[in-house]
């Protein structure tokens, strides 16, 4: 088989065939992939070649290998980082995702700090959410998301029932845009009159800001949301190796 740039080094192109076939939906989140001898078969490399491809995919979190089952493509899990953050937890002390709600859905042009984390020309038009997650039905954190419409288009067109509590799935279902990695920016600011009110707080309450860009495969964001939620719920937990 013939690989694009013949520049870089035989693993660097298979590695970017598989993601590209990753990309196009050849093989979803949860699916495993060929064995690396039929890969090597089939692409008429070595083994070894194969298995340093897949390395750098495991290694980049596209990838995961499964004792005993082969190599399937991960899926994304990013509520965690919700419990690293914050207390998230039912009386018996159970963890539980909070239920979500949408509140707005609009498109706009790009105002310059979505553009920005985006990296589309400010104007871009975009779709933007405005959702509240509920604990019990208290109010736990409000979220403001933005999305660039060409991708996401189809969100456009669902009821607000339809969303459910976890989006990066509803991102795959409907649209094909297939959420890989994130990095999150946390930060502290006082609430501001609306989001006193969306989380029945105080004015001026402090509340902690979890910023998120998440990126698809190919490493171009795709998703920047900012989640604030009251700091008297912050945790913060981390493990060391």
């Amino acid at each position: 088989m013939t690989f694009p740039d013949a520049r870089l080094p035989l693993y660097q192109r298979l590695r970017d065939d598989l993601a590209g076939r990753i990309t196009r939906h050849e093989w979803r989140p949860g699916e495993s992939i060929p064995s690396e001898a039929e890969l090597a078969s089939a692409h008429g490399v070595a083994v070894g070649t194969v298995r340093k491809a897949i390395d750098q995919l495991v290694a980049e979190g596209v990838l995961e290998r499964q004792h005993g089952r082969g190599t399937f493509v991960r899926r994304a899990q990013f509520n965690s980082s919700l419990f690293r953050f914050f207390r998230f937890q039912s009386e018996q002390g159970e963890r539980r995702v909070p239920e979500s709600h949408i509140l707005r859905r609009e498109t706009m042009a790009a105002p310059s700090a979505a553009a920005s984390a985006l990296r589309l020309p400010e104007g871009t038009p975009l779709i933007f959410l405005s959702r509240l997650r509920l604990l019990g039905g208290e109010p736990v954190l409000a979220e403001e998301i933005w999305l660039e419409q060409v991708r996401f288009d189809a969100l456009l067109r669902l009821e607000p029932s339809d969303f459910g509590d976890l989006l990066y799935p509803l991102y795959e279902e409907r649209c094909g845009q297939v959420v890989i990695s994130a990095e999150e920016t946390l930060s502290v600011e006082v609430a501001s009159p609306l989001q006193a009110r969306l989380l029945r707080l105080e004015p001026q309450s402090p509340l902690i800001v979890i910023e998120r860009l998440a990126f698809d495969l190919e490493r171009r964001p795709i998703e920047w949301r900012r989640s604030r939620g009251p700091a008297n719920r912050f945790r913060y937990h981390v493990e060391i190796h």
